[in-house]
């Protein structure tokens, strides 16, 4: 299967030097150094996945973040050159998947690259029956088909990682799900301090996008101190 990435990075030594790494992979890249030309890119090619700067001379990456989730919900991994927690919490609030901070490995994003892959893909494996693959109640559909969720009959468009807190909190009706179970089972990856926050900031854009409440919850119930739960 022909995988596309873009890739988008106003340094060119830094998106030649992704391209390479990504390319010897067996992937196809889609290079550019700006953002209305990716755009353009996003809206003419079929893409598995976006690796995107934050700072960039036109479009900044949070703004290019946003514009393609309107549309699309394959992978998005931020490129940001600051520590600061804020730049991060505001990517992943606008939809971004992953973020990996300058000066970093090519080897480690190339691994973060293949785990964002396998987390998209793993929806539409065929190894689960159609069973498995749908669940259903209180007017939520959640469909891994199709990767669409459904509320009260109108389509809400998630991201990759949205979707996954929603079906994990799902599969786990009226039990409660740590945020470290949340974190380990949806990102694959160790839980930190900082893990938490990640954990909240998905859930809070998950709320807003159903429409529930974290005070009077219909859906997503916080259990404080312990996690997050979805009653029977």
């Amino acid at each position: 299967m022909n995988i596309n990435i873009l890739v988008v990075d106003d340094e060119q030594s830094i998106a030649d030097l992704i391209e390479v790494y990504l390319k010897n992979e067996g992937f196809t890249i889609y290079k550019f150094y700006n953002g209305e030309d990716a755009l353009r890119c996003v809206e003419s090619e079929q893409l598995e996945l976006a690796i995107l700067d934050v700072m960039l001379p036109d479009i900044d990456g949070f703004t290019l973040c946003r514009k393609i989730r309107e549309n699309h919900n394959f992978p998005l991994i931020m490129l940001t050159a600051k520590e600061e927690e804020i730049d991060k919490i505001t990517g992943l609030t606008l939809g971004a998947d992953d973020y990996i901070t300058k000066p970093f490995r090519p080897l480690e994003l190339v691994a973060r690259v293949k785990a964002q892959l396998r987390r998209f893909t793993k929806y539409n494996s065929a190894e689960q029956n159609q069973e498995e693959r749908l669940i259903a109640f209180s007017g939520l559909v959640l469909d891994m088909n199709t990767h669409e969720c459904m509320l009260n009959e109108k389509k809400i468009s998630l991201t990759p990682k949205e979707f996954s807190i929603l079906w994990v909190l799902c599969s786990n009706r009226g039990w409660v799900v740590s945020s470290e179970e949340l974190f380990h089972e949806v990102w694959g990856d160790k839980y930190f301090i900082n893990s938490n926050n990640t954990v909240m900031v998905h859930i809070r854009h998950l709320r807003e996008k159903m429409h529930d409440s974290a005070e009077h919850p219909k859906y997503i119930k916080t259990v404080w101190g312990v996690g997050y739960k979805i009653e029977r």
